[in-house]
């Protein structure tokens, strides 16, 4: 069995769920159900991925898609301190640096939890996507389900329910980051190591694209 833990607006049902809320202090409050639909179809692609996956929620959006380092943060060392969650995907991506979140970050690292978050597939690395032991991830809308492309260094897509490929409604970075978070979680439920670098290596070597290339068979 493999344990995800998924950092955003929560579960669609609270029944039988493994939730926990953090409000604007950081501070563990009960969680509520999803009210902004992206914490629970993020769920549904890492279960797509991996249906033996079992699921811990931590809601850091409220009615909007806003949150803040120390929420994050919060909900991060909750995650590690259960002791029991093998990777992290985190759908979101602040803009700033802050040290509560980088601490929080080394801090989950170091206890040998796989982080996965969400990175535009342009421009300037958001946080925590941009620390350098976090699995950054995109939508790419090449991919088909069972691709994954590397765009550059720790920056890698997947596919994200593109119009492209006839994906409606919610589609882009984060629902990229939920399907390499899923696929990392079938990988390490098949026995493969934690460590980030020896992730990367392994979708660097799936990769169907590299960088604006596809790869020849």
């Amino acid at each position: 069995m493999v344990r995800v833990g998924i950092i955003d607006s929560g579960p669609a049902e609270l029944r039988g769920a493994d939730a926990m809320g953090f409000d604007g202090d950081g501070r563990a409050v009960a969680a509520r159900p999803d009210r902004l639909g992206h914490g629970s179809a993020v769920e549904r692609v890492i279960l797509q991925a991996c249906p033996e996956a079992q699921m811990r929620h931590a809601q850091v959006f409220d009615d909007r898609a806003v949150t803040s380092a120390l929420r994050v943060a919060a909900a991060l060392d909750w995650m590690v301190a259960s002791g029991d969650v093998d990777v992290v995907g985190l759908s979101l991506g602040l803009a700033a640096d802050r040290a509560v979140l980088a601490e929080a970050v080394a801090r989950a690292i170091s206890a040998g939890v796989v982080l996965v978050a969400a990175h535009p597939a342009q421009g300037a690395s958001p946080f925590p996507a941009g620390y350098p032991s976090v699995i950054a991830a995109t939508g790419d809308a090449r991919c088909g389900w069972e691709e994954v492309s590397r765009l550059r260094d720790n920056l890698f897509g997947a596919w994200c329910n593109s119009p492209e490929r006839g994906g409606q409604g919610m589609a882009g970075a984060s629902l990229g980051a939920a399907r390499l978070t899923g696929h990392i979680a079938a990988l390490l439920a098949g026995g493969h190591g934690r460590e980030p670098s020896a992730i990367m290596a392994t979708l660097a070597h799936e990769a169907a694209f590299v960088g604006r290339e596809r790869r020849c068979a």
